[in-house]
């Protein structure tokens, strides 16, 4: 595993990669926990409990980061193998527990937006956890894509545990459907409409990442085929598309669609991001591909697009307060969206010359 390392990345980057969504992360919580007391108003409350719960996700890639980086380095052991996985799960039953414990703790609208948002929060956690749960395995990655060989290797996930990986993002994306289709069904009610809205755009964001579990174990295995290339980066180009272009049809529709528009745009953005790690999987598959090294930079740039409309929704919101929220939520999301640059990051270098 050295060579590996020494071809992959040098130590202090690895650590840099490591720590960087935990240091996101941190920025989530402790700018959520500051508009959470900047005041009485129904926006600090909601605003700060989303940006709050973001920090769930960024642990949820720190142990993804972890879980691949460990093994580049050679130091990936037992305790690691459960540990990271754990905790990412753990975090998850966390934040949905949390969703629910708002949501049925007050019945004002408030508390109503906010606790169904965690909810599509901890879903998302939970899909992140299984991303790194398939990654347990990534040094196979590298080796099966120079190998040739197309049969099902014995190291890999069997066909039962391939699918139990898969079923879990599948599940969640159905549990957070579901939930948002009937929240919308009641979108006479303003917090009903927000909600349900909001909640849509991290399902699909599930949708998404059942495509990158799909990937990763599927490249574990062995199992990965030409078709699936072509294929999984474009359904997470239509995800992020749909929640752009239904973000923008609320935004322009009503004042009332301005709130959960522009956090499905600001979901988009996220979208996009994940698409980069999908994308680097598949272009990197049994071919070589001489722009790899910047598809990293599509993280980095959906962050910054996230924090300057965050900036010019900030200006906005003294006139229009249906921006206030919006313009808090999308300083997290783009600190998760600079967090997925780790990832991809790490992912490149540990498959550009994995062979």
């Amino acid at each position: 595993m050295s060579t590996l390392y020494d071809l992959a990345m040098n130590r202090a980057e690895a650590r840099f990669l490591e720590l960087l969504p935990l240091a996101m992360g941190a920025i989530c919580l402790a700018f959520g926990l500051t508009v959470r007391s900047g005041g009485p108003s129904s926006y600090d409350f909601t605003a700060g409990t989303v940006v709050v719960s973001l920090t769930a996700i960024c642990i949820a890639l720190f142990c993804t980061a972890a879980t691949i980086i460990q093994q580049l380095i050679g130091r990936y052991s037992t305790f690691f193998l459960y540990a990271l996985p754990g905790l990412g799960y753990t975090t998850a039953a966390g934040t949905i527990v949390a969703g629910v414990a708002i949501v049925t703790g007050s019945s004002s609208a408030d508390h109503f937006v906010a606790g169904h948002v965690v909810i599509g929060v901890g879903l998302i956690v939970a899909c992140v956890s299984t991303v790194a749960t398939a990654s347990t395995r990534f040094l196979l990655i590298p080796r099966n894509a120079h190998s040739g060989n197309d049969q099902r290797i014995a190291e890999g996930f069997t066909v039962t545990g391939e699918r139990l990986l898969i079923a879990l993002p599948v599940l969640c994306t159905l549990v957070g459907l579901v939930l948002a289709i009937s929240l919308m069904a009641d979108g006479s009610v303003t917090s009903h409409f927000v909600a349900g809205h909001v909640l849509m755009g991290l399902t699909i964001i599930c949708a998404a990442l059942i495509t990158l579990v799909v990937s990763i174990a599927r490249q574990v295995s062995n199992s990965y085929t030409a078709r699936e290339r072509q294929m999984w980066p474009w359904v997470v180009v239509v995800a992020g598309s749909v929640n752009l272009v239904w973000g923008i049809v609320l935004v322009t529709s009503s004042s009332k669609g301005e709130t959960p528009g522009w956090v499905m745009i600001g979901l988009a953005l996220v979208c996009f991001s994940i698409l980069s790690k999908v994308l680097l999987l598949a272009v990197g598959w049994r071919r070589h591909f001489d722009l790899a090294h910047r598809i990293p930079l599509i993280p980095v740039l959906t962050a910054m697009i996230c924090f300057i409309l965050s900036a010019f929704l900030f200006q906005s919101s003294t006139a229009n307060a249906n921006l206030a929220v919006p313009a808090r939520v999308l300083v997290g999301l783009g600190s998760v969206c600079f967090t997925l640059f780790s990832i991809v990051s790490i992912l490149e270098s540990g498959t550009s010359d994995g062979g």
